[in-house]
């Protein structure tokens, strides 16, 4: 979903974004420091991230289930594109996880012009991890691709947002959905790759 080098003015601008809704998603979690933006991320090797990981899994799987969304049912199941967890700079520096569904096939491989199957769910779930060694489960981030025409103004692209116990923060097809529009703003800068970024290239593997 979102690792492509964009310019820098956009980073910054997504950036202070994230943290402003971030803190008001502070209103629906007790954990405060799983949502602010991270300033001072851990700098984890791949195995280290990895085992952080492994030890929040479950918890985030079960926490996320809280949402009741179908769309995201055994999400951790689904092919998973990097080969450890990666700090995303548009998602506050938190750690994160590339999933996609199986109708999702060519996600790995797609190219410019090339577009998704309706139907494809990307999930990219997230964790803070900061040099201080605070570890805690972040947001869930959701795109759906619709059947053409559902929703032109994000070109047929639902995003979700969905936070460590399970509550929405927002959906673009429902729930606060102004609170997500930002979310293809940020994807309108790889339009040319059906709204979807690559994994780092040195996180990346295919399936």
């Amino acid at each position: 979903m979102i690792t492509r080098h964009l310019p820098i003015v956009k980073i910054v601008l997504f950036i202070a974004v994230l943290g402003l809704i971030s803190v008001a998603g502070n209103a629906q979690n007790n954990d405060q420091d799983a949502h602010l933006a991270i300033e001072n991320p851990a700098d984890l090797s791949k195995e280290d991230a990895q085992a952080h990981y492994k030890s929040l899994s479950r918890r985030m799987e079960r926490g996320y289930a809280a949402a009741q969304l179908d769309v995201l049912l055994n999400y951790q199941a689904w092919p998973l594109f990097n080969d450890a967890p990666y700090i995303s700079a548009t998602h506050g520096q938190r750690y994160v996880n590339s999933y996609a569904n199986r109708m999702a096939h060519n996600y790995g491989t797609l190219q410019e012009g090339e577009l998704l199957p309706v139907g494809s769910v990307l999930a990219k779930d997230s964790m803070t991890v900061t040099d201080e060694g605070n570890v805690h489960p972040g947001a869930l981030f959701v795109m759906e691709k619709l059947p053409a025409g559902t929703n032109p103004e994000t070109a047929d692209w639902r995003y979700i947002m969905v936070m460590p116990d399970g509550s929405l923060f927002g959906d673009t097809m429902g729930f606060r959905a102004s609170e997500v529009d930002y979310c293809h703003v940020c994807h309108e800068a790889v339009a040319d790759r059906d709204y979807t970024f690559y994994v780092p290239e040195e996180y990346r593997v295919e399936n």
